[in-house]
């Protein structure tokens, strides 16, 4: 099997300049990795915008494909249609370590909540990297989360790192994988990006460029195939003029993307997805009413297709940029590009 980066079959719309979730302008992405012997893990956190997300929310929404997860702020998400702190991704026994660090640090930059004003819905996802990290070690702390918040940048990593460290897709090496889409509508340009986090999927069903990876290499890992009970954290940010109801149905349209590589939404398997428009920013305190503008449904087919082919390319890339990782149990996950090297 002969495929490269810059030879993947991933769709056929135009790719953002950056081909990363922060095409889509103002959005930053910072990480934050631990990795020592069997502790590989870490956090990775999404800012909508580098201002101030409580008083300025955007749209939101989010759509549970298979809800084997313990993420926390969805519920409020799905009620209000807004999000109002940055997004953190980590493992699944630190989501309480998390919670409580975003809420210090909404705190500390926002002197009105639960003063002035109602208190904050933290929004933090996880997946469990239990196979390489040693996950009831709970080595995540405070200062990991405000690390990838201060190294939230236009530009980042992708693969092992952040919150990918420790986590598996498709039986090897997964992790963040990023990309974008843009696409007109009334002759206007819009992007659609996604990042995910990847530790989902059997490497049995795993198919790249139309070709079951498994028909060309052997499955590195030596003990009897899992059933799929892995996950994956997928997060949507468009500039497209979306109401709250219209970006609950662009996330619906993720599981397209995930299929493409042979996906099938196991029963053990979470998958869920959280997506937000920065075309309208909603003030915290509303002295009068508000109007927003937004496209018709009948317009949206090209945001469907384009979540498809964004999400499609983005767990592709969460495999391409991976690395090897050895960690628990001196347990090895190997990464694509040393299994082609094979």
């Amino acid at each position: 099997m002969n495929f490269d980066l810059n030879s993947l079959i991933t769709g056929t719309l135009d790719k953002g300049s950056k081909n990363l979730i922060t095409d889509v302008d103002g959005v930053l992405v910072g990480h934050s990795t631990i990795s020592l012997g069997e502790i590989q893990t870490g956090v990775t956190v999404l800012l909508p915008h580098g201002g101030d997300i409580f008083h300025q929310k955007y749209l939101a929404a989010s759509h549970v494909i298979n809800g084997f997860g313990k993420s926390i702020g969805l519920i409020q998400v799905d009620e209000l249609g807004t999000i109002e702190t940055p997004i953190v991704l980590t493992n699944t026994l630190s989501i309480g370590t998390a919670v409580d660090a975003i809420i210090k640090y909404m705190l500390k930059n926002n002197l009105d909540i639960a003063d002035k004003t109602g208190t904050v819905n933290p929004l933090v996802l996880e997946c469990n990297d239990g196979k390489i990290n040693n996950i009831r070690e709970q080595k995540i702390e405070h200062k990991h989360i405000y690390e990838a918040i201060n190294n939230a940048k236009s530009h980042f990593m992708q693969g092992a790192i952040g919150a990918g460290r420790g986590m598996r897709c498709h039986g090897i090496k997964g992790g963040i994988g990023s990309s974008s889409r843009r696409f007109k509508i009334f002759k206007k340009d819009y992007t659609i990006g996604s990042l995910v986090l990847s530790n989902h999927g059997r490497f049995e069903d795993l198919i790249i460029n139309g070709q079951k990876v498994s028909d060309v290499f052997k499955d590195p890992n030596t003990f009897e195939a899992e059933k799929e009970k892995g996950s994956i954290i997928v997060i949507l940010a468009t500039d497209a003029p979306l109401t709250e109801r219209q970006i609950k149905r662009v996330c619906k349209r993720a599981v397209a993307g995930l299929s493409r590589t042979g996906s099938f939404i196991g029963n053990g398997s979470g998958e869920i997805v959280l997506a937000f428009s920065t075309a309208h920013k909603i003030n915290h305190y509303q002295k009068e009413l508000d109007s927003i503008k937004f496209l018709p449904d009948n317009e949206l087919d090209i945001i469907f297709k384009a979540t498809a082919e964004t999400v499609h390319e983005s767990v592709l890339n969460s495999l391409f940029y991976a690395e090897t990782v050895t960690g628990k149990d001196n347990y090895r996950c190997v990464c694509l590009n040393d299994l082609i090297k094979k």
